[in-house]
């Protein structure tokens, strides 16, 4: 089972799965080099699989694995920093590994596309490579880029897979309200549960910590005009769309206008993902706007919403997240939008109806039926 804090993790744009995944990998790659083999160490080189190599470019992958050569994790890193960082390494070819041994690398020498072969596993695989001073190999490690910013390293694929121990264990829906009903819980009491027997700090807190980057992202997306990154000059759209809603008057109890309010904040969100600024996986980067969204929809329109229904509904959209993640993909390169912002749309609407007081029936079927518009769309946000 997935603690919601796999579901909900903070990062960096533009895509968890070419930027978070990538900068993980990475850097344990990098840890790996450093303490074996820092004395023979001369030269690494990456090799890009799926649509890491087709669209990585684009998707700040380069960034992605020279900030994760250099030691950083996207939980931590500031991307003004990586921006700048990543500049100066692709001029000098010239980076720190894990911050301390001195290597030369070259973005365009060093990574290299792989736009013919296709993994078994998963289509968005990397390998990092070591080298000696004489060019021979040291060792070499692969990784998967699962979707989430999750990892897989290809040694661990065959291995029996470790089952996390739970207080409630079930594996689809149907079980999970099962278990609801036997011990007269709700869903988030259930995931509450679980976490508590997983999480060595506060779960609250985790989840305020969550919702401060969320509404961070919000508030900068609704403050920074311009352009977006990525040389395409498309111009940020949420200040513009804000500031027209703010001269109308601010928030109202208009349904259509709260609606209004909602469309602004996810796009706000999207823009900053895609400048590659600093948002929460919901379940992906490539869906990041939407729980966002909603969340701030409570804040401003329902009367009352406060830190126990915040945790309310991070509690039970985490779960309903768990649930697509293991029996499914949250993967847009494996099963497009309809994994990354269908089960965003779907845990949206189950916290949604978490937080309005709807029954464990009631939220899975509104869950459902959030799923059910994004069926089939295969485009990879």
């Amino acid at each position: 089972m997935n603690s919601i804090f796999d579901i909900y993790s903070i990062g960096i744009g533009p895509s968890s799965s070419h930027t978070s995944g990538p900068m993980k990998a990475a850097r344990k790659f990098a840890d790996t080099a450093l303490s074996t083999y820092s004395n023979d160490l001369d030269l690494i080189e990456v090799e890009l699989f799926g649509s890491l190599a087709f669209t990585g470019v684009a998707h700040g992958t380069y960034k992605a694995l020279i900030m994760g050569l250099s030691g950083h994790i996207p939980e931590t890193i500031d991307p003004v920093l990586a921006k700048e960082e990543t500049a100066r390494i692709k001029q000098d070819r010239q980076l720190l590994l894990m911050g301390s041994l001195s290597i030369s690398f070259d973005l365009d020498a060093n990574i290299h596309l792989n736009l013919k072969e296709l993994p078994d596993f998963h289509s968005n695989a990397m390998i990092f490579r070591a080298y000696d001073r004489n060019r021979a190999l040291l060792f070499d490690m692969t990784f998967y880029s699962i979707g989430g910013g999750a990892i897989v390293d290809h040694e661990d694929i065959s291995a029996p897979k470790i089952q996390r121990e739970a207080v409630y264990s079930y594996s689809s829906a149907k079980e999970l309200l099962e278990i609801c009903d036997a011990n007269g819980m709700s869903i988030w009491e259930v995931a509450l549960e679980n976490e508590r027997l997983w999480s060595s700090s506060s779960v609250t807190k985790q989840i305020e910590v969550l919702w401060r980057a969320m509404d961070d992202s919000i508030e900068r997306g609704l403050s920074s005009p311009g352009t977006l990154d990525g040389g395409l000059d498309v111009e940020r759209r949420a200040p513009g769309l804000f500031q027209s809603l703010s001269d109308i008057g601010g928030p109202s109890s208009s349904m259509l206008e709260a609606m209004d309010y909602v469309n602004v904040y996810a796009i706000a969100v999207n823009e900053e993902n895609a400048s590659g600024g600093k948002v929460v996986t919901a379940p992906t980067n490539g869906a990041a706007g939407i729980v966002p969204a909603v969340v701030k929809y409570c804040h401003m329109f329902i009367e009352g919403f406060n830190l126990d229904k915040l945790s309310k509904f991070f509690l039970t959209s985490g779960a309903i997240g768990d649930l697509y993640k293991r029996n499914a993909s949250i993967s847009g390169a494996e099963v497009g939008c309809q994994g990354e912002v269908g089960v965003a749309c779907s845990m949206a609407a189950g916290g949604l109806a978490a937080v309005l007081g709807g029954t464990n029936s009631q939220i899975e079927n509104a869950a459902e039926i959030a799923m059910e518009h994004n069926l089939g769309l295969t485009c990879d946000p």
